[in-house]
């Protein structure tokens, strides 16, 4: 423990856990063994930092946050060695929860740079990309994907196993039971697409072309009549230029196991 880490006197801090140098800990906060917790990084009152966690550098914890407790799943032998891991700069608001992983994948992930609001929650063995900002009341579960620069609107749950691709933008309120493709938007009940994230991708320096590029894709996709995703994956393989992108969206639909949200 450095000297210029600052731990209230009410908070409780196991000797054996790592705490770099400028931590903050706020009072009736209790730190386990076996936690690492990186530089600068600011941990407010009331909040638990279980065993096997990693906090990057610059992040800020919020009153009642919980990380790196046991996981929500019935056949789970607490004897098991998992991990939460978050990296850098990423803001946990107010009783935000996060689960560790199973031995189905060891641990639970969260990025850099990103922003779980109040009341949100992880599920154990679920991987959060970077830049990822999940507004209050999101609810994750276990083993999902979200990729980076995903927006999820507040009071959202996500079904296990389910995948957000990179930089789609789903709306508050909605469950999420299939697979939403990067770069979109989807809002409605039950879930569908409802265009291109375009003020997203805008705001994230996409070029027109490229943005030109996903909105073909997404045109064959969902607007041609009669088509079954099958026949629109081989239609946008013999119509359009395989760019990167193209190809990146094309390999997240053919790798979805739950199906995609139409």
């Amino acid at each position: 423990m450095s000297d210029n880490t600052k731990i209230d006197r009410l908070a409780i801090v196991d000797p054996k856990a790592e705490l770099a140098e400028g931590v903050e800990v706020g009072p009736f906060t209790v730190i386990d063994a076996d936690v690492r917790i990186g530089k600068g990084t600011k941990i407010a009152s009331h909040a638990r930092i279980a065993s096997g966690t990693t906090v990057g550098e610059n992040c800020n914890i919020g009153h009642g946050t919980i990380l790196g407790t046991l996981p929500q799943y019935l056949g789970f032998n607490p004897e098991e060695k998992t991990t939460v891991e978050v990296g850098n700069n990423t803001i946990f608001r107010e009783y935000c929860t996060v689960n560790r992983g199973t031995s189905h994948r060891g641990k639970t992930t969260i990025g850099s740079n990103c922003y779980l609001m109040t009341y949100s929650h992880v599920g154990h063995d679920a991987d959060i990309g970077n830049n990822v900002v999940m507004a209050n009341a999101v609810n994750i579960g276990g083993h999902v994907v979200v990729e980076d620069f995903v927006g999820i609107g507040g009071m959202t749950p996500i079904h296990q196993f389910c995948k957000v691709g990179c930089h789609a933008f789903v709306g508050g309120g909605y469950r999420i039971v299939k697979d939403v493709p990067p770069y979109i938007l989807a809002s409605g009940e039950p879930l569908q697409y409802t265009g291109l994230n375009f003020i997203g991708l805008t705001r994230r320096g996409f070029k027109p072309e490229t943005i030109a590029e996903i909105k073909s894709v997404y045109r064959i996709l969902y607007h041609q009549k009669g088509l079954n995703v099958s026949q629109a994956l081989q239609k946008i393989k013999t119509e359009l230029n395989i760019t990167p992108i193209v190809e990146q969206i094309i390999k997240f639909i053919e790798s979805s196991e739950r199906g995609i949200i139409r």
